[in-house]
């Protein structure tokens, strides 16, 4: 199975920008796991912001582009090695791919693109993916890595993508506000109903929310693939979500 797995800030980062050690190296454990089962894993991955936000010390995700650029330049580096650290631990090679909206858009670049992933994952490496936030701007920008996430998924034909985020799914209202609220585990088709039950923005420090998860889900239930979104609390979920077990929302590919 082709498995592009999108993981948020929220997920990777305390509230203060620092590295959650326990849920990286989780992460990493499980997805070296999967890689040895014999599955294709991808990886998007947020936190460049936010763990520059901690490494420079700033009191909170900067709202000026050249401090969001500044940050995303300096916490790169320590996603990076951080992933690199840990997945050599399992014997397995990482690539780094960051990307702007020109380069999905552009037919030309969207071909090179895709022609490195396929030979990165000929070549048996583990490609990680994140926005190019230290040179995007609003013009070029993809905007969010859900939806990051969900071009990946298109441009190399995944069976799966996971959105792993601090929500546990799609729920029939907001939980925070409705205590009555229910999980919906399966989404056959995206109605304007669906669409309607989709909130704002998600964490301080993180860009999406359930607006970008719904589009995402669009576009790859679309091409057939389909999509889960679950809690990243506790990566070992993906052991279920690959096996079809029931976790969080699952959008069912057409």
């Amino acid at each position: 199975m082709r498995i592009v797995v999108k993981v948020g800030t929220s997920t990777l980062a305390h509230p203060t920008g620092h590295l959650n050690i326990r849920h990286v190296e989780e992460l990493v454990t499980v997805l070296s796991d999967l890689r040895n089962a014999g599955h294709e894993v991808i990886l998007v991955s947020s936190g460049a912001i936010g763990m520059g936000v901690g490494k420079l010390h700033l009191p909170g995700k900067p709202a000026d582009i050249p401090t969001k650029q500044a940050a995303a330049a300096v916490g790169q580096c320590e996603l990076m090695y951080t992933y690199d650290r840990l997945f050599t631990q399992y014997n397995h090679t990482v690539a780094q791919i960051l990307l702007t909206g020109e380069d999905v858009d552009h037919e030309e670049r969207r071909q090179n693109f895709e022609n490195t992933i396929n030979r990165l994952l000929e070549l048996g490496a583990l490609p990680i993916i994140n926005e190019n936030d230290t040179v995007a701007t609003a013009e070029i920008k993809v905007g969010d890595n859900d939806t990051l996430g969900a071009i990946v998924a298109c441009t190399v034909n995944a069976d799966l993508l996971v959105l792993l985020s601090d929500i546990d799914g799609l729920y029939t209202a907001d939980p925070h506000q409705n205590p009555g609220a229910a999980l919906i585990p399966v989404v056959g088709a995206i109605t304007p109903e669906i669409e309607a039950l989709a909130g704002g923005v998600g964490s301080g420090l993180a860009t999406g929310g359930m607006t970008t998860k719904i589009r995402a889900a669009k576009m790859v239930t679309a091409s057939g693939c389909d999509m889960v979104v679950a809690n990243g609390a506790n990566p070992t979920v993906l052991y279920d979500i690959v096996e079809g077990k029931a976790v969080g929302t699952r959008f069912v590919g057409k």
